[in-house]
């Protein structure tokens, strides 16, 4: 299982998930998915959006548990 730890990294950085999800071009809601860990699938666009806007890479934020 994929696990999103985006709560972690918006800590790291005090970011709130508005600021974020208004930097990426992203809605609440969908953010909101994400950090849910209820997102099916994420577009590697985003992935690499949010990762521009964090200052972060890929396993900053994602991690897999078996």
């Amino acid at each position: 299982m994929i696990i999103v730890n985006l709560d972690v990294m918006l800590a790291k950085r005090k970011m709130s998930s508005q600021e974020l999800a208004e930097k990426v071009g992203i809605t609440q809601a969908n953010l909101s998915i994400l950090k849910t860990n209820k997102a099916r699938a994420i577009r590697f666009s985003t992935l690499d959006k949010i990762c521009k806007v964090l200052e972060c890479k890929p396993g900053d934020i994602l991690d897999y548990i078996k």
